[in-house]
Order: C-alpha cells, then sequence, then structure tokens
C-alpha cells in the first residue's frame, strides 16, 4: 500500500493546525486591541484579553509569552495598519492628502485619543505616542515637501512645525467632535488652515 494517502492526510492536519494556530493568534489580537479601545491600559490584563478572545488565560500565554510581549504585538499590528492607511503622495495636492488623513481620523482618531488620554500615566503608552508623534512630523514633511522646498533652517522648522500643527489630531477633535462639523466641513476648513503654509518656498 503506497504511503502517499497518509503523507497528504499528514500535511492537511498540519496546514489545518497551522491555519487553526494562526486563527486563535489573530482572534486574541482582536480582543486585546479591543479591551485596549474600551479600558485603562492597566485594566487590559491577560484574564480580560483571554475572556474576550474565548481561550484560556495558559493559551495567551502559550501564543505571546507574557502581557508585555502581547502588548507589543497587537501595537505592532495596529501600528502598521495605521501607517498603511495614511499612505500618500507628495504630488496629489493638498485636499487629496487631507481627505486621506481626515479619513484616517475618522477610522482610528477616536483610539488615539484614548491612547494620549492615558500616555502620561503609562510608560507602554507614552513609548507609543511619541512614535506617534514622530511618524506625524516626519509623514507632513513628505507629505508636504513642495511647500518645503527652497525653506532652510528656523524658517523651514517652523513652517514644517505649522503644518504639524494644522493636521494634528487635536485640530480634528477640535473640529469634528467638539464643533461638530460634518467629515466635509472639517477637510474643508484644513486646507484653509494649510493654504498660506502650503505655498512652495523661494
Amino acid at each position: 500500500m503506497s504511503d502517499a494517502p497518509q503523507a497528504g492526510k499528514r500535511k492537511y492536519r498540519m496546514a489545518a493546525r497551522a491555519a487553526g494556530v494562526t486563527a486563535t493568534r489573530s482572534r486574541i489580537l482582536d480582543a486585546a486591541e479591543s479591551a485596549a479601545d474600551e479600558l485603562p491600559v492597566e485594566d487590559v490584563t491577560l484574564a480580560v484579553v483571554a475572556e474576550r478572545a474565548g481561550v484560556s488565560v495558559q493559551t495567551v500565554l502559550r501564543h505571546f509569552g507574557n502581557r508585555d510581549l502581547l502588548f507589543v504585538s497587537m501595537l505592532a499590528r495596529v501600528g502598521l495598519e495605521m501607517r498603511g492607511d495614511r499612505d500618500v503622495k507628495a504630488s496629489w495636492g493638498t485636499t487629496r492628502i487631507v481627505a486621506v488623513l481626515i479619513g484616517h481620523y475618522e477610522r482610528f482618531g477616536d483610539r488615539i485619543l484614548w491612547m494620549l488620554a492615558q500616555e502620561h500615566s503609562n510608560r507602554r503608552v507614552r513609548m507609543l505616542t511619541g512614535l506617534g508623534r514622530t511618524y506625524h512630523a516626519d509623514w507632513c514633511r513628505k507629505a508636504f515637501a513642495p511647500a518645503l522646498r527652497g525653506l532652510r533652517g528656523a524658517k523651514r522648522e517652523r513652517r514644517l512645525s505649522q503644518i504639524v500643527a494644522a493636521t494634528d489630531i487635536y485640530v480634528w477633535k477640535i473640529l469634528r467632535r467638539d464643533r461638530e462639523l460634518s467629515q466635509a466641513q472639517v477637510e474643508l476648513a484644513i486646507c484653509e488652515l494649510l493654504e498660506p503654509l502650503t505655498e512652495p518656498g523661494p
């Protein structure tokens, strides 16, 4: 009798097991992410994550080792998702770039604000928000490169800082959440804030 059928069954079982491991890992990360959106970081325990994921704490530990490593994995996944959501090209022009940014804030803004509210009381969150600020400044530098062209020294840094401020998450919060403007009106308002800043330098 040929070993081929048995080998095929073994490969199928291995593939099914690997798919199961991946699905469980993803479910745990989803649970950690949703818990972090709703609870203070200190309250996002392994037990809370396990309950939300429908697994045991031991299963969470088997996949991630400890709570810190679970958080690192979850934040890394969220970070990649957020960055991909903001991909733009400087050649697109202000209106299109701002539309992408505001779409990003519509999707992730409340989560970002929740993290920012906790940054002074939690070291892990503070590291994440620090990386976020660095990323936003770098994003502005690339997205609005034509507005910085020809500028040097303090003038260039001042112009970049103005663009960073005009596109900051808190500006979106004031316009969208506090003033209750529509998404389209927020986009227009930020374009108007940027208009005197985005003319190419001499």
